[in-house]
């Protein structure tokens, strides 16, 4: 029988080129859609740290975990938005 729930990371590094402004706003735009989305949401701000490389000649950015659960179909959309959004330089969304 499939899963209805399950426990998911997602790992979103945020480009520092723009701000801290900038940084926190999208920080609050994927709060708010996982909390719309899923349930037992925690949020935890890495803050900026250097990459192992460089991403579009960047050498820092900003780390931002969540842990979540919700449906097996949300982790698709987050991954879809985060896809096209400026701003975020690379992200993982995994299973717990």
């Amino acid at each position: 029988m499939a899963k209805i729930n399950e426990t998911y990371e997602a790992v979103v590094v945020f480009s520092s080129k723009a701000g801290e402004d900038a940084v926190k706003e999208l920080t609050a735009k994927f709060n708010e859609l996982i909390e719309k989305n899923a349930t037992d949401v925690e949020m935890n701000d890495w803050g900026k740290r250097k990459l192992a490389y460089a991403i579009n000649y960047e050498t820092e950015g900003n780390y931002v975990l969540w842990s979540f659960t919700s449906d097996t179909s949300f982790p698709a959309e987050l991954e879809r938005v985060l896809k096209i959004t400026d701003g975020v330089l690379r992200f993982l969304v995994t299973i717990k």
